[in-house]
């Protein structure tokens, strides 16, 4: 019979402390109690615990300063901080510290045996590496700091706010963050909130009743329903409306939606992700997003490398399509030539990991002998300076031909971050739908 895992709360109040220790007993935990920071400190050095609960508020300090204490000398027991009603700041503070999440006096027993549960599903720290190692490809050091963020950042409930360029891999991160964490085994939700129509958002988000407006045939679930126990990734968040994005912060605050044409709210346990391409301090200054929603998503910011940071990657990365072409088309894998591996180091990939898996696509359909050459890739040459600066003008043989390369290889660019919605690529573009449609037909793009 395995031995019964171990909780430490710290709380002054007894009346607190007997409820934890109860509610846990009936779980078949094992509970050691503490009135202070120093009592609890003695505790550590002498057990091993599962999972650390504990009050903010302590006679001799803070539960905050317990938070670092166990990151610095005990960083395998997750601790949830208990903070008074509406102490928000308090909350996200803590969980910035390291907390793996926190309860809200009075304590909801339902929402405590989930997050006790919750923490103690978690995997040994460092544990996970292997199985990021193989989806997260490349060894240069800003992707090792990457995995050992995505680690660290398993291990809480945290909201995580990922940022970093167009096709930079922001949506495999979320979903390691969520593999390797203890919700791996309930539905992971990802939504690209550019791509859903404003007057349909309310009903995607949170699900409707039938018959509460026209269209609404049968009752719907909405995204944070199905993403209850789970993770929701919300890709692009900064292209929500204002309107939704007040919604959205109260359906993260209370942790309950009410679909369109209810009239009881449902409980939802989600752990929010979020992702945009876009700069958000950016967007709050010219107040297109809500400050209070994005203090309440970016507790902790992960930021994604773009493939430039990391050129010592791309030949791994180049051998790993090319295989995964080889399988996918039952073909020997083809080979890059010396040249051909220089001219993608040396080139800029604005569209990052995605634009590089085009390339790769191109050039292995249109090489002959199974050897990729350099003039294979068709490289757009502005592109090609690794230091960013002007182009060589000598190697520009026709100004038409060069400028005209450059805006097929934006527009691709646009059409592919927008999963080929014309309308949406022009307005990412700045272009009117009519001038996208003249410079597709221009390009032999339509």
């Amino acid at each position: 019979m395995s031995p019964r895992q171990k909780v430490l709360i710290v709380d002054d109040e007894p009346d607190i402390r007997e409820l934890l220790e109860i509610t846990l007993g009936r779980m078949k935990l094992d509970t050691f109690s503490a009135r202070n920071l120093g009592e609890a400190q003695a505790l550590l050095s002498r057990e091993t615990f599962d999972l650390c609960l504990t009050d903010m508020r302590l006679p001799d300090g803070t539960g905050l300063e317990l938070v670092q204490h166990i990151q610095q000398r005990h960083p395998n027991v997750p601790v949830a901080m208990i903070t008074a009603y509406g102490s928000l700041e308090t909350a996200i503070n803590a969980l910035k510290a390291g907390a793996f999440d926190f309860l809200t006096k009075p304590v909801d027993l339902t929402r405590l045996r989930e997050l006790v549960s919750s923490a103690l599903r978690l995997p040994a720290p460092g544990g996970t590496g292997v199985a990021i190692d193989r989806r997260l490809l490349g060894d240069s050091p800003p992707m090792r700091a990457l995995r050992k963020h995505i680690d660290k950042l398993a291990r809480s409930q945290a909201p995580v706010y990922i940022s970093g360029e167009s096709g930079s891999g922001k949506e495999l991160v979320a979903r390691l963050i969520h593999e390797q964490g203890p919700r791996a085994s309930q539905p992971f939700i990802p939504v690209n909130c550019g791509a859903i129509p404003s007057e349909l958002m309310e009903s995607e988000f949170f699900g409707h009743r039938k018959g509460s407006f026209s269209g609404a045939i049968e009752d719907k679930p909405g995204l944070f329903q199905a993403a209850h126990g789970g993770t929701l990734f919300l890709d692009e968040v900064a292209d929500l409306p204002l309107a939704m994005q007040v919604k959205l912060l109260r359906a993260i605050q209370e942790k309950a939606v009410r679909g369109v044409g209810e009239q009881q709210e449902t409980v939802v346990d989600v752990r929010i992700l979020c992702a945009t391409h876009k700069d958000l301090d950016a967007e709050v200054a010219a107040e297109r997003f809500r400050q209070d929603l994005y203090y309440r998503l970016n507790v902790i910011e992960l930021r994604v490398p773009p493939l430039r940071e990391r050129r010592d990657d791309i030949e791994s990365l180049a051998s790993h399509v090319l295989k995964r072409l080889a399988i996918n088309t039952g073909q020997p894998a083809a080979k890059l030539h010396p040249q051909a591996l220089d001219a993608l180091k040396n080139y800029r990939f604005p569209g990052n990991v995605r634009e590089l898996e085009n390339v790769l696509e191109r050039a292995h359909t249109l090489c002959e002998n199974k050897q990729i050459e350099a003039s294979d890739l068709r490289l757009a040459e502005g592109n090609c300076n690794p230091e960013g600066g002007v182009p060589d003008l000598t190697q520009i043989d026709n100004l038409e031909d060069y400028l005209e390369n450059v805006e097929r290889n934006l527009i691709l660019q646009a059409l592919e971050e927008t999963r080929w919605n014309r309308t949406a690529a022009a307005q990412r573009l700045n272009l009117s739908f009519r001038s996208m449609r003249y410079r597709l037909k221009k390009l032999g793009l339509d």
